[in-house]
């Protein structure tokens, strides 16, 4: 990680051993925050994930070389996939400060805003939204950066298949060209990600953060596709031509209640993935897959 503060590039930390993510986005030179950071923290689908705010103050401290600054509040946005206990847990959100402001996807942002504990909560736009106005001005998105949602358009059982895209550039002109991160732990269908590819300005998608386990519920009409899998990651990974594709959402979990009952799982891996479409006469490419282990961490050069 040390090596990340002197690029000055964004780092990715794991923070559980599922789909919880603490996401570094150095804040351009131009732009010096209010606060005096180097780093714009942002904390993604937080789940037993202790000790958060001293974990970043101490990543402030190495980072500046110098004591930090006491503040009310360390984490500067949250990011909520959707509304199940893995993406949104409730009891590790409200250890954090009710200033840290919540950025979500629908029912997640109906859950979250109804619990009074956060003054700011914010629904996450469509891509063609302009998400730089930020909210109540108590705390803007800084100009420089910006969350979307991209929504899969078919019949998508609880709104799993859809990604968000977080997007950053050192250049705070209009016309400037963006990197962003893709953040899809259930998957999305390479055909719902076109607009990426015309976008203007240009956006480079330096990180995919993707599954490869593919889970479905047996029993039901057209078994329904929770996640897609590493097929479906590969398919992304050549059309958006990425630097890297992150595995996440992977850990095996118990599920509960009747829908324990019907689901299943299956493991793949990107190797296995590729081997098998070698033999169908796919072709076989060389992929650029990481596996970030819990606690550990990824300078996106």
């Amino acid at each position: 990680m040390t090596h990340a503060f002197s690029s000055r590039r964004p780092t990715l930390t794991h923070l559980n051993a599922d789909t919880t993510w603490l996401l570094l986005l150095p804040i351009p030179l131009s732009h010096p925050p209010g606060k005096k950071r180097l780093y714009f923290y942002i904390l993604i689908d937080p789940w037993l994930a202790a000790e958060v705010e001293d974990a970043v103050r101490g990543i402030e401290e190495i980072a500046a070389r110098s004591p930090s600054p006491l503040l009310e509040w360390w984490i500067d946005a949250v990011l909520i996939f959707h509304e199940f206990t893995d993406h949104m847990h409730q009891p590790t959100l409200l250890t954090l400060s009710p200033s840290t402001p919540i950025f979500a996807t629908s029912k997640a942002f109906s859950a979250t805003s109804s619990w009074k504990h956060f003054r700011t909560v914010r629904q996450i736009g469509g891509l063609s939204g302009d998400w730089k106005d930020g909210g109540t001005g108590e705390r803007r998105v800084p100009d420089w950066m910006g969350v979307h949602r991209i929504a899969y358009t078919g019949n998508d059982l609880l709104y799993f298949h859809s990604a968000i895209l977080i997007y950053f550039s050192r250049d705070e002109k209009d016309d400037a060209e963006a990197e962003a991160i893709l953040y899809t732990p259930h998957s999305i269908s390479p055909s719902n990600l076109e607009p990426l590819t015309t976008a203007k300005p240009g956006v480079e998608i330096l990180t995919l953060l993707h599954g490869l386990h593919g889970t479905s519920l047996e029993g039901f009409w057209k078994k329904p596709q929770l996640n897609m899998g590493a097929h479906n990651g590969l398919r992304v990974e050549r059309m958006l031509g990425l630097k890297y594709w992150v595995g996440t959402h992977n850990e095996v979990k118990r599920g509960g209640g009747v829908v324990g009952w019907f689901l299943r799982r299956v493991g793949a891996s990107v190797e296995d993935t590729l081997k098998g479409e070698a033999e169908g006469g796919e072709g076989r490419e060389e992929v650029r897959f990481v596996e970030v282990g819990n606690g550990e961490s990824l300078a996106l050069e």
